[in-house]
């Protein structure tokens, strides 16, 4: 797909109320500007999706649409294909590919050697424009900015199955989102994002050691929100970060299955409250 492509595909995922973040498409394209596949029709562009290699050792497949009026007449199968079977290309021979599907697509998915792994939940919080987090002085709390970029890709390395060190460079300094770190003892033990969105703000990723360092983070991150609703992404193989969610009346609005092509990853779950994203995982 070409860079223009890519931001028509983005208002497409908005129309279909996948709240994209108002800067996702330039994360997306620094990340890997070769992820975009287009499907066309007599020229015109008719669908599309990225299929994200990372390291050549973990692949992801997201971001896929298909027009409305050309659903139902093949074009997506064929698509879809095309995207696995050029992602698997881009990789080492036997590497991991994951993706995020909605739930009535998980048998179409599993037809393509996609293995379900767990759910992956949207929860919705309506931050109110009065909104104090507790404590509010925690001095743990610090800026991503003054964290080393090389402790963040180790720390985000134990919740992502690969380094993805161009992405987060992008990712950690978008515009209209706030960046955070956990520190303590000089380490680094979580940290999170937030963005704004067509609608509201998104949160992700939110990874920490514990809910107590996910609940700190999380109070200062919806600052960022206040006045409107704010989204998070909740792995369902986390059980804390389920009852994080709930504890704070947070509403389940949407949700995809995580699948693996291959032997799924070895991550840290247990830090993982929010994941960063369904495109790109």
């Amino acid at each position: 797909m070409t860079r223009s492509e890519v931001n028509e595909l983005v208002e497409w995922a908005a129309c279909e109320g996948w709240n994209p973040g108002l800067h996702d498409a330039d994360a997306f394209w620094e990340t890997d500007p070769d992820a975009f596949i287009a499907a066309t029709y007599h020229g015109n562009l008719i669908g599309g999706g990225a299929i994200s290699a990372y390291e050549k050792t973990f692949g992801f497949m997201g971001f896929f649409i298909i027009r409305p009026e050309f659903r139902g007449k093949g074009h997506g199968n064929v698509l879809w294909h095309a995207r696995r079977d050029r992602l698997r290309s881009r990789l080492e021979t036997n590497a991991c590919i994951g993706l995020d599907g909605v739930f009535e697509m998980q048998n179409y998915y599993a037809k393509g050697g996609f293995v379900f792994s767990h759910r992956n939940i949207r929860f919705h919080a309506e931050i109110p424009e009065n909104y104090q987090s507790r404590p509010s002085n925690d001095t743990h709390i610090v800026p991503l900015s003054s964290v080393l970029l090389e402790e963040i890709e180790a720390y985000d390395r134990s919740c992502f199955p690969a380094r993805r060190r161009t992405f987060l460079k992008t990712w950690i300094t978008l515009p209209d989102s706030l960046a955070l770190g956990y520190k303590y003892d000089e380490e680094l033990k979580g940290y999170g994002i937030v963005r704004r969105c067509k609608n509201g703000c998104k949160l992700g990723p939110l990874f920490a050691d514990n809910a107590r360092i996910a609940e700190l983070l999380f109070g200062r991150l919806a600052l960022f929100a206040a006045g409107g609703p704010l989204y998070l992404d909740v792995p369902e193989n986390n059980p804390d970060a389920m009852t994080f969610a709930q504890r704070h009346n947070m509403t389940s609005v949407f949700g995809c299955a995580r699948m693996y092509l291959g032997s799924p990853p070895v991550v840290a779950h247990e830090r993982i409250f929010g994941i960063t994203t369904f495109e790109l995982g």
